[in-house]
């Protein structure tokens, strides 16, 4: 099967590419949730956060210089489809956040439908 972010880090498809490391990118995804979202990638793949903490902690540490500079934010990874995970390489979200921005995370309770 054929990884789009493994095709993305060789060049062979296509990106905005915001920032790069030795061994990470940061991209914008197709479809941000908010302004200034911004997708951690590291070069190698690993299918998500558990299985090579090494690879992880070097893309936290990419995600948290360009959370850095922002206000708020979420840094969001997934593992596993039972946590809604649909990319099976280790990618982080970096979602700037404002008061306003009314974007639901599924634990908050402005999530319909959680009884909270």
């Amino acid at each position: 099967m054929r990884c789009i972010f493994c095709s993305i880090v060789a060049g062979q498809a296509r990106a905005t590419f915001v920032r790069s490391w030795p061994d990470v990118i940061a991209i914008r995804p197709l479809n941000p949730v908010t302004a200034g979202h911004l997708l951690v990638i590291p070069h190698r793949h690993v299918a998500d956060v558990g299985e090579a903490p090494d690879v992880s902690g070097y893309t936290m540490a990419a995600a948290a210089e360009l959370a850095a500079d922002l206000p708020a934010a979420n840094i969001i990874t997934n593992k596993g489809a039972a946590a809604t995970q649909t990319q099976y390489h280790l990618h982080l979200h970096v979602v700037p956040r404002n008061e306003d921005d009314a974007l639901p995370l599924p634990w908050t309770p402005q999530q319909v439908g959680t009884g909270r």
